[in-house]
C-alpha cells in the first residue's frame, strides 16, 4: 500500500513507527533504502509538520521522537517557502515545554531537540513580533530549567551550548554575510551573560562538592565545562580561523569582556576545578584554560598583562608540582597545549620577570624531558613542548631584560633529551615491532623544523653531543660491518641510530641563521659534514652488496639542508666550513663539493632505480642544483655531468628503462630528471646543432622504434605505450628547461614535422587509456606556450599556422574520441575524462594567447582548422555538469583562463553560437564570480568585462543606423534580450560581493559592473532603491546618498577613462557603505536582494 494513502489514516503513524525502526535498525540494506525512500517522501508531503506533532505526543519509539525533531529542522531551515513566523514561534514554545516535562527522553531525542531549538534560535534571529525580537530571549528560557532537578539543569545548560555553537558555526545553505550579522549581534547581547551563567554555575558546583560519582552530577559539570569552552572558543571578530592552525591562535575577547579576565578569580575557577575533579571531565577544564591563556594581548595595559601572566604562570606550576593527573592522555595533550601558549602569546621579556620564573622554567624543562624520553607515549602531544622550546629560544637575541632566562642552561637539556630518546627508541621499536616514526615523513620533519632552532641555542653543546653520539654510532657499526659474525639485527639497529643523527645532523645545520652565525658555528658544521660524508663513502662502497632505504632518505634530507645553507649565489666561500672539508676530505672549494653532491646523485640513480621515494629525491636535488645560476655553470665543468649528458639511457640509469614492471605513473620522475639535464646543457649550447643532435640521439631512437611499431599491424602494446609515455615525459621536461629562442626552435625543428604524426597517432588508439593521452597532451600543451617569447618564427616561416593546425587535430582527434565513452563512473569521471579535457583547454588556451598565429587568415584561405578546434572546445564544454566545471581544481583554471581569451579575442565565434550554448557559458560565469579561488573569479570578471562590452558596442551601433552587421551580431544581440535575467542576476551578484561580502579583487570586479548597470539601468534603480529601503530608516537618507556618489560624473560610455572613475568612485562607495553598515543595528537580508 502506498504510503500516501496511509497518510490519511490514523495507523499511518504505526506505519512511521515501523519506517523509523527499518532505517535506525534494520541491518538488511535494502529495508533500510526502502525506509528512507518513504521517509524523505514524508518530509516533502505537505502534513508533514501535523504529522510531526503527533509522532512527539503518540510515538511510542524514540526513533519516531528522533524523526520527528530531524524532520522539524529541515522544516525550518529551508530556504525556499519558509514557515510562517508565527508557526516557528510555536515550535519553539512546543519544544521547550516537551523538553521541560520528559527530562528522561533518549540522549540522541534531547539532542534532536536541542539542535531543533538552537536552529529555529539562529536563523529567526532577526524576526520581530511587535518591534520585539521574539527569538533573543534566550535566557529567560533557559532559567526555569536551571531552577529544577539536576536532569532539568543538564537541558538549560546544553541548550545553552548548543546554541553558541550553532551561531558560531557558518552553514552553507545561508550566506556568510548573514551568518557574520546574526554572529556579531549574538556575540553583543548575550554571549557574555551566558558565559558569566557558566562561570556562576561552575562557582556554585565547585562549592558544592558535588557526588561526582553520581552520574548526572557528572553530567551537570561536563555540559557546564563544555558551555565554557564554547564561549571562549566562539568567533568573535568573523575571522574563523582554520582548526588546523592551532599554534597561531588569539581569542579576540571583546573589551567589555575585561572585568572577567582582570577578576583573577576567573582563572582561578578553572585551575581550582582541575584540582578537584577527576581526570576524565579535566582535559575540558585545561581546553578552557588554553582559550584563557590566549586572550589578546591588547584587552590588558602592560601592568594588567604582567599580573595576569603571573597568576597564570603560577596555576601553570601548581599543576606541573602537583602532577597527578597528567598521566592521562588527554590531560597529557590539552596540557602541553597550555604550555605552548604561554610563549605564543608573551614574550620572553614579560616571562623572566615573573616572580616564580627560575623555579617555573626548571620544571618545564623537566616536564619536557621526561615526556622526551617516554617517546612512545602521546607522540602527537610534543609538538607542542617542541614548539614552547622553538619559540624561547628563537626570542634569546631578542630579549632586554636583565632578569635571567636560563635557556643556556635548560635548552641543551631538551636537545640531549630529544636526540638520545630517539636514538634509544630504534632497538625498542625494532624488537618489539612497533611502528617506525621515521616512516611518518611529515611529522619527522615538522620536529625537525622545531629543533633546528632549539639545538642552535648554545650550538657548541648540541655539536659535541652530536660528534659524541655519531663517532660512536659510526665505529660500531663499521666494526659490526668488519665482523664475521655480527647479527643482522645489530647492523639495522647502527643503521636505524645513524638515520636519526644524519637527519638532525642536517635539520641543525639547516638552522643556521646568517646574520647570527659565528666563524666558530661554520667550523662545527664542517665537523659534522665531514662525518656524514665519510659515513656516505662507506655506505656507498657497499650499494652492490645492500643498502638501507631510509639512512638514503636521510643523506638525502641532509644534501637538501647542506645546498640551502652552504652552497649558491649567496654564500661566503671563505666560510670556515670550507677549510674544515679542505683538511679532513681535501674538498678545497665548492665546484669540489658540487662533484660530491652528483657523485651521489649518480650512485643513486644507478642503484636505486627501482625504489621510487629516493629516486625522486634525488632528482628533486639535482633539479634544485640546477637552479643555481652559478652552481650550473660549475656543474658543466665537472666530468661527471659531462657523462649523464652523453649517456642519458636505460643501461646507465635504470630507471629510464622500459621494460620493468612498474606502472606508468611512476615515470613522472623523467620529466625532472630530463629538466634538469636540459638546463645543462643549455649552458654551453648556444647555437651548436650537432651537440644537439648528440644529446638528442637516445631520444631519437625510441622516436624510431614507436615509429616502427606503429606502422606494423602487430606489435606489442604494452611496450609501445611505455616507451611512448617514457619519450613524451623526457621531451616535456626538455621542453620545459629550453626557454630560449634558439635552443627551442632546435627541439621544435627536430620533432616537427618528423615525429609529429606518431604523437597524433597514439591519441587516436588511445585515447581511452589516460595514463598514455595525459603525458602526450600535456607535451603538446608544453611545445605550444610560448614561455619567455621563445616561439617567435621568422617572417617567411608558416611554422606558426602549421603548430596551430597540428594542435587543432590533436585537440578535434581527442576530444571526438573522447565524448564517445559515454556515461564514465562520478568516481573515475576526473581521471579518465576530465584531466585530459583540462589539458586541452589549457593547450588552446596557450596556443591562442601565444601571439604567434595570425588567426584571420584560416577564414580567409578556407581552412577550418580554427574551427574544428573551437566547435570541438563547444562539444566537451557542453559534455561536462556546471557544478564539475567548480569542483575539479584544475579544470575550472583552464576553462575560466581560456574563456577570457575566447571573449578578449574571439567574441564573433562567441556570438555566433546556438542560445543554449551561449546560456551555458553565462550561466558558468555567474557561478564562477561567487568561487572561493580568487584566480577563478577574476577570470571570470574579465571574461564577463568582454561580453559586456561586445553587447554595449552592438547596442550603440544599432542605434546610430550604421550599415547592417553580420547577422550573428543581431542574433547574439537577440538572445541577450530574450533573457535579461541572466545579465541582471550578474549584476546582482557583482553588487552584492561589493556590498556584503569580503571583497578581494575589488578592481577586476569593478571593471564589468560599469557596463552591466549601462545595459540595465532601469533595474539598477530597482536594486538600488530595494537596498536603500532594507536599511535601518535613519540610514537610508546615507545609503542613497553613497548610490549617488557612486554614479558621480560618470558618463554613458565604457571609455578607459570613464572605466578608471568608476573604479575609484567604487572603492569610495565600498567604504561609504561598509562603514555605514558596521554601526547599524539591523541586518541587511541580502537573499531579498538576490532574488
Amino acid at each position: 500500500m502506498k504510503w500516501r494513502k496511509m497518510a490519511d489514516h490514523v495507523q499511518g503513524l504505526a506505519q512511521l513507527e515501523i519506517l523509523c525502526k527499518q532505517l535506525y535498525e534494520t541491518t538488511d540494506t535494502a529495508v533500510r533504502h526502502q525506509a528512507e525512500k518513504a521517509l524523505v517522501e514524508f518530509t516533502n508531503s505537505p502534513d508533514c509538520l501535523s504529522k510531526c506533532q503527533l509522532l512527539l505526543e503518540r510515538g511510542s519509539s524514540s526513533y519516531s521522537q528522533l524523526l520527528a525533531a530531524t524532520c522539524l529542522s529541515k522544516l525550518v531551515s529551508r530556504t525556499s517557502n519558509p514557515l510562517p513566523l508565527e508557526q516557528r514561534v510555536d515550535i519553539r514554545n512546543y519544544v521547550l515545554n516537551y523538553l521541560a516535562t520528559r527530562p528522561k527522553l533518549a540522549a540522541f531525542v534531547t539532542q534532536a531537540l536541542i539542535q531543533l531549538y538552537a536552529r529555529i534560535t539562529k536563523l529567526g534571529w532577526f524576526d520581530c513580533q511587535k518591534d520585539d525580537y521574539v527569538f533573543r530571549n534566550v535566557i529567560a528560557d533557559v532559567t526555569r530549567f536551571l531552577q529544577d532537578s539536576v536532569e532539568h539543569c543538564i537541558i538549560g545548560v546544553t541548550i545553552l551550548s548548543q546554541l553558541t555553537n550553532e551561531i558560531n558555526q557558518a552553514d552553507t545553505t545561508h550566506p556568510l554575510t548573514k551568518h557574520r550579522k546574526i554572529a556579531s549581534s549574538f556575540r553583543d547581547s548575550s554571549l557574555f551573560d551566558i558565559f558569566t551563567l557558566s562561570c556562576n554555575l561552575l562557582k556554585q558546583a565547585s562549592a558544592k562538592n558535588l557526588n561526582l560519582n553520581d552520574e548526572s552530577q557528572h553530567g551537570l559539570l561536563m555540559q557546564l565545562l563544555k558551555l565554557s569552552y564554547n564561549c571562549l572558543n566562539y568567533d568573535f571578530i568573523g575571522t574563523s580561523t582554520d582548526e588546523s592552525s592551532d599554534d597561531l591562535c588569539t581569542v579576540q575577547i571583546p573589551t567589555s569582556w575585561r572585568s572577567a579576565f582582570l577578576d583573577s578569580s576567573t582563572l582561578q575557577l578553572f585551575f581550582n576545578l582541575y584540582h578537584s575533579i577527576p581526570p576524565s571531565l579535566s582535559p575540558l577544564v585545561l581546553s578552557c584554560l588554553v582559550q584563557i591563556a590566549s586572550v589578546r594581548r591588547s584587552l590588558f595595559n602592560n601592568a594588567e598583562r604582567a599580573k595576569f601572566l603571573s597568576h597564570l604562570v603560577d596555576g601553570v606550576k601548581r599543576i606541573l608540582a602537583n602532577p597527578q593527573c597528567l598521566p592521562d592522555p588527554n590531560n597529557y595533550h590539552e596540557f602541553c597545549r597550555l604550555l605552548a601558549r604561554l610563549k605564543s602569546n608573551y614574550q620572553l621579556g614579560e616571562l623572566v620577570k615573573v616572580e616564580n620564573y627560575p623555579e617555573v622554567i626548571r620544571l618545564i624543562a623537566n616536564f619536557t624531558v621526561t615526556s622526551l624520553q617516554h617517546w612512545e607515549f602521546a607522540p602527537n602531544s610534543v609538538h607542542y613542548l617542541l614548539s614552547l622550546w622553538q619559540r624561547l629560544a628563537a626570542s634569546v637575541p631578542y630579549v632586554k631584560a636583565t632578569e635571567p632566562h636560563l635557556l643556556e642552561t635548560y635548552t641543551p637539556e631538551v636537545t640531549k633529551a630529544y636526540i638520545t630518546s630517539r636514538l634509544e627508541s630504534v632497538h625498542v621499536i625494532l624488537r618489539d615491532g612497533l611502528e617506525d616514526p621515521l616512516d611518518d615523513a611529515g611529522l619527522v620533519q615538522q620536529q625537525l623544523d622545531q629543533l633546528s632552532t632549539i639545538g642552535r641555542c648554545e650550538y657548541e653543546k648540541t655539536c659535541a653531543l652530536l660528534v659524541q653520539l655519531f663517532d660512536q654510532a659510526a665505529q660500531s657499526y663499521q666494526e659490526l660491518l668488519q665482523s664475521t659474525n655480527s647479527s643482522a639485527v645489530d647492523i639495522t639497529v647502527q643503521e636505524g641510530r645513524l638515520t636519526w643523527l644524519v637527519y638532525i645532523i642536517g635539520a641543525v645545520i639547516g638552522g643556521r641563521v646568517s646574520f647570527a652565525s659565528t666563524d666558530e658555528q661554520d667550523a662545527m658544521d664542517g665537523e659534522l659534514v665531514c662525518r656524514v660524508l665519510q659515513l656516505m663513502n662507506l655506505t656507498d662502497s657497499r650499494l652492490a652488496q645492500a643498502g638501507n632505504e631510509r639512512l638514503e632518505l636521510a643523506m638525502l634530507s641532509f644534501f637538501e639542508q647542506f645546498r640551502k645553507i652552504y652552497i649558491g649565489d649567496q654564500v661566503q666561500k671563505s666560510s670556515k666550513l670550507y677549510r674544515r672539508l679542505s683538511e679532513v676530505l681535501g674538498l678545497n672549494d665548492e665546484t669540489m663539493v658540487l662533484s660530491v653532491f652528483i657523485g651521489k646523485i649518480i650512485t643513486n640513480l644507478k642503484y636505486w632505480g627501482q625504489c621510487e621515494p629516493i629516486t625522486s629525491k634525488t632528482l628533486q636535488l639535482l633539479n634544485d642544483l640546477s637552479l643555481g645560476y652559478s652552481s650550473v655553470r660549475k656543474l658543466v665543468k665537472l666530468s661527471a655531468v659531462q657523462f649523464m649528458l652523453n649517456n642519458h639511457t636505460s643501461e646507465h640509469f635504470s630507471f629510464l628503462g622500459v621494460n620493468n614492471q612498474s606502472n606508468l605513473s611512476d615515470m613522472r620522475c623523467r620529466t625532472t630528471f630530463y629538466t634538469a639535464l636540459g638546463r645543462l646543457l643549455m649552458v654551453d649550447l648556444g647555437e651548436d646543432e650537432d651537440q644537439f643532435e648528440q644529446f638528442m640521439l637516445p631520444l631519437t631512437a625510441a622516436f624510431e622504434t614507436v615509429a616502427q611499431m606503429l606502422s606494423t599491424n602487430t606489435f606489442n602494446e604494452q611496450e609501445a605505450k611505455r616507451t611512448l609515455v617514457g619519450l613524451v615525459r623526457d621531451l616535456r621536461g626538455i621542453a620545459f628547461a629550453f626557454n630560449a629562442k634558439t635552443s627551442f626552435m632546435m627541439l621544435f625543428d627536430w620533432i616537427y614535422p618528423a615525429y609529429m604524426p606518431i604523437l597524433q597517432r597514439a591519441i587516436e588508439l588511445w585515447y581511452h587509456d589516460p595514463a598514455c593521452t595525459t603525458p602526450v597532451l600535456k607535451l603538446m600543451a608544453e611545445l605550444v606556450h610560448n614561455r619567455s617569447q621563445r616561439l617567435q618564427f621568422d617572417v617567411s616561416s608558416p611554422n606558426g599556422i602549421l603548430l596551430f593546425r597540428e594542435t587543432s587535430k590533436m585537440i578535434t582527434t581527442y576530444g571526438n574520441r573522447i565524448l564517445t565513452l559515454g556515461d564514465v563512473p562520478k568516481d573515475q569521471v576526473y581521471s579518465v575524462k576530465l584531466k585530459g579535457v583540462s589539458v586541452c583547454f589549457a593547450m588552446l588556451k596557450a596556443v591562442l594567447s601565444g601571439n604567434y598565429v595570425n588567426f584571420g587568415v584560416f577564414r580567409l584561405y578556407g581552412d577550418d582548422a580554427l574551427d574544428n578546434a573551437l566547435q570541438t572546445f563547444i562539444k566537451l564544454l557542453l559534455s561536462i555538469p556546471h557544478s564539475d566545471l567548480l569542483d575539479y581544481p584544475k579544470l575550472s583554471q583552464s576553462f575560466y583562463s581560456l574563456l577570457e581569451v575566447l571573449t578578449q579575442d574571439h567574441m564573433n565565434f562567441i556570438a555566433s553560437l546556438e542560445p543554449h550554448v551561449v546560456m551555458y557559458i553565462l550561466s558558468s560565469i555567474s557561478e564562477g564570480l561567487t568561487a572561493l579561488d580568487t584566480m577563478v573569479c577574476t577570470g571570470c570578471c574579465s571574461s564577463l568585462d568582454h561580453i559586456v562590452t561586445y553587447l554595449f558596442k552592438q547596442l550603440s551601433r544599432s542605434t546610430k543606423k550604421r550599415p547592417t552587421p553580420m547577422a550573428t551580431d543581431d542574433r547574439f544581440l537577440h538572445i541577450m534580450q530574450q533573457h535579461p535575467e541572466m545579465i541582471q542576476q550578474m549584476l546582482s551578484t557583482v553588487l552584492n560581493i561589493i556590498i556584503f561580502e569580503d571583497c578581494r579583487n575589488q578592481w577586476s570586479m569593478s571593471r564589468p559592473l560599469l557596463g552591466l548597470i549601462l545595459l540595465n539601468e532601469k533595474y539598477f534603480a530597482d536594486l538600488r532603491n530595494s537596498i536603500v529601503n532594507s536599511q535601518p530608516p535613519e540610514k537610508q537618507q546615507a545609503m542613497h546618498l553613497c548610490f549617488e556618489n557612486l554614479m558621480e560624473g560618470i558618463e554613458r560610455n565604457l571609455l578607459t577613462k570613464n572605466r578608471d572613475r568608476f573604479t575609484q568612485n567604487l572603492s569610495v562607495f565600498r567604504r561609504e557603505v561598509n562603514d555605514s553598515m558596521k554601526n547599524s543595528t539591523y541586518g541587511v537580508n541580502s537573499n531579498d536582494m538576490m532574488s
